[in-house]
């Protein structure tokens, strides 16, 4: 791979940790099983922080530091260009695509997504013994009717797929209503409205919201409340816990706060990623303070690419999805490959990188592997388990292949070095029309050679024919038999 992907950053992996490759860490070494931490932001991009990105404009030290305390990985991808489908494969273990969402993301007022009866990585876990809770974004539907009615407990919601206890906002920060809930009930109900606003960066849509709902305050608020979990559960010490914290930052609207704004060279953009590092700062210090660093599962990480357009790069030298092409929506790199930082003390070796093959969809099989929990057919169809590469015990690719998908539906599939996408154009926002019509004796789709052109650049779908046909009837294996992990 090029520089910028294979560039280490710390030490290089340790060879002394394979007693704990088993299945099962904590059951095998008779160890108490790990507390779980899960942080998901919000449109943050592979360049965004400066662990990933040298010539990032953005002040990122705690991302920094976590990195330094664990694995940062160089070829980490969500399962979608964007966040509904991203944040459904990360608790289900699948493609989203499959049967559930087709393209592009619910709204604040869409109904439940998740299936009923779907195993979550919230209900498998409280099947272990987990206290399982969540804070921040849902953005996979409150209900079953698309104008839910407020008023009244809400179901589903998120604790009727596994989680003991969640608290956060329906959708995306720029989509109504604009309300907290917690459990089945909102809090304040949605009696006033705004009118939204179109300004680039600072844009909402108008809608419903509540008197009191303040922008500025909302990841501060989410913070909070992840923060008194932390606390409670650091007290009481009665069984282990997991905890999705799904940051609505840096996602419009960027509204930084006040301390933060002039933080970064990138604009109200870059102080608002600097705000999401501090908050992200104030949760690891919380989870020190509350003595269970020593025994949790800390990962860091982003739904999908930034939203970072050329012409924001017009105004800012800063890169927020590196030199990869494209951004949030694209089938291409800048799309869907992630930042993702994990670390687990005295499991995974500090300040290590991992060049393997992940998927976001990957989290589940991998917290089935750490707390010995077998997988039943029928859940979890597109999670690999990736705790080999997280404890540094191997350095081969486990996941053999990844299906990634656009914002408008156009899908691609990676093995190897190999990346061919099923049509012409970016499938999201860099390039209109999202899908180009190929000319008379040109290519119908576009093949790249990421070892040889990570930035995907010249087009080789003509000059492999061969590899155009493996990788398409490989997809097309992938998507009929409804599955792609090993059963």
């Amino acid at each position: 791979m090029n520089r910028i992907n294979r560039r280490s950053f710390c030490s290089s992996l340790t060879a002394t940790m394979a007693l704990h490759a088993l299945p099962g860490v904590a059951k095998q070494s008779g160890a108490a099983k790990p507390n779980i931490i899960f942080v998901l932001c919000d449109d943050l991009g592979w360049g965004d922080l400066d662990c990933y990105n040298p010539r990032s404009a953005i002040p990122t030290p705690n991302a920094n530091r976590l990195a330094g305390q664990g694995m940062r990985w160089t070829d980490m991808h969500s399962s979608d260009a964007v966040c509904t489908p991203s944040r459904y494969s990360v608790l289900t273990g699948r493609y989203c695509w499959r049967t559930v969402l087709k393209n592009g993301t619910t709204e604040g007022y869409s109904p439940a997504l998740i299936e009923p009866g779907r195993m979550t990585v919230a209900s498998m876990l409280k099947a272990e013994g987990y206290y399982t809770a969540g804070v921040g974004k849902w953005h996979l539907g409150l209900g079953n009717d698309r104008r839910a009615d407020y008023s009244k407990p809400l179901h589903p919601v998120p604790t009727d797929v596994g989680f003991d206890y969640y608290f956060g906002i329906p959708a995306s920060l720029d989509m109504p209503p604009y309300l907290y809930f917690e459990n089945d009930r909102v809090i304040e109900q949605p009696t006033s409205q705004t009118d939204g606003s179109t300004e680039r960066g600072a844009f909402w849509r108008a809608g419903d919201m509540a008197p009191h709902f303040d922008f500025k305050q909302v990841v501060p608020t989410i913070t909070n409340r992840a923060l008194d979990i932390i606390k409670q559960r650091g007290a009481e010490h009665s069984q282990p816990f997991f905890l999705y914290v799904a940051m609505p930052s840096p996602h419009t609207p960027w509204l930084p706060l006040p301390q933060y704004q002039g933080r970064s060279r990138a604009g109200e953009y870059g102080d608002y990623v600097a705000e999401t590092d501090d908050m992200l700062g104030r949760i690891m210090a919380q989870v020190d303070a509350s003595g269970l660093a020593g025994n949790t599962l800390f990962i860091f990480t982003s739904d999908n690419g930034a939203d970072w357009r050329l012409e924001d790069q017009a105004l800012y030298e800063h890169r927020a999805n590196a030199d990869w092409r494209g951004q949030k929506a694209d089938i291409w790199e800048g799309g869907h490959r992630i930042p993702f930082i994990a670390r687990w003390p005295g499991h995974i070796p500090p300040g290590s990188v991992a060049s393997e093959l992940g998927c976001l969809s990957d989290f589940m099989a991998t917290t089935a592997a750490i707390t010995g929990t077998k997988l039943p057919q029928g859940s979890a169809e597109d999670s690999f388990n990736q705790l080999p590469v997280l404890l540094g015990t191997t350095r081969k690719t486990l996941r053999d292949s990844l299906v990634d998908h656009s914002w408008d539906g156009m899908f691609c599939i990676q093995q190897g070095e190999w990346k061919l996408e099923l049509g012409l154009g970016s499938g999201g926002w860099s390039s209109k029309p999202e899908h180009a019509d190929p000319v008379p004796g040109g290519p119908k789709g576009q093949l790249y050679n990421l070892a040889e052109d990570p930035r995907e650049q010249h087009n080789v779908y003509q000059e492999h024919p061969e590899i155009v046909e493996r990788l398409t009837k490989l997809l097309e294996k992938l998507q009929n038999q409804g599955y792609s992990r090993p059963l």
